[in-house]
């Protein structure tokens, strides 16, 4: 796969209707920070969740680089995470 096809498949899996299944991501996200500040007592936040799956998917490349669905689903949570903050724009 290249770059672009990589980005398309991660765009494909989090714009598709999802919700149905799984609930909306906003709503998801947060449920899993509430669980995860309450198992490590310390605040975790709703975007820090796309940010730690997206770390769990890096680590994967460690033991297997050559699986696309890591590579995928990291661009797919970072696509998810900055989603949370809308069109505000960081310089």
């Amino acid at each position: 796969m290249d770059r672009a096809e990589i980005l398309d498949t991660a765009k494909a899996h989090v714009t598709q209707d999802r919700a149905a299944l799984h609930g909306e991501m906003e709503d998801s996200f947060t449920t899993i920070a509430t669980l995860w500040s309450g198992y490590l007592g310390a605040p975790i936040r709703p975007h820090e969740v796309a940010v730690m799956m997206t770390l769990l998917k890096i680590a994967r490349t460690r033991n297997n680089p050559a699986h696309m669905d890591s590579w995928i689903d990291a661009a797919g949570y970072m696509a998810c995470g900055g989603s949370m903050f809308g069109s505000e724009v960081q310089g």
